[in-house]
């Protein structure tokens, strides 16, 4: 696993125990104007396949358990 990749670093993080992809949520993922998030096979909850985030925020807005949380660095602020 990269770097950019731990549960600290990667710029968007899903709260599994909050997630409700397993039930059929895919707001997250069907938002993402860059295709970076998906819907894991084996947990059934969102994470990010590939660090290409630009940080618009649809993902973190719409989700609607707030599972989903943008780390925005602080020189994109």
């Amino acid at each position: 696993m990269s770097i950019a990749m731990t549960r600290t670093q990667a710029p968007v993080v899903v709260d599994e125990s909050k997630c409700i992809a397993d039930k059929g949520c895919t707001v997250c993922v069907d938002v993402c104007p860059l295709d970076v998030l998906v819907i894991d096979m084996i947990s059934n909850k969102a994470k990010m396949k590939f660090d290409e985030c630009w940080y618009c925020m649809p993902c973190e807005k719409d989700c609607p358990t707030g599972a989903v949380h943008v780390n925005i660095p602080y020189l994109v602020r």
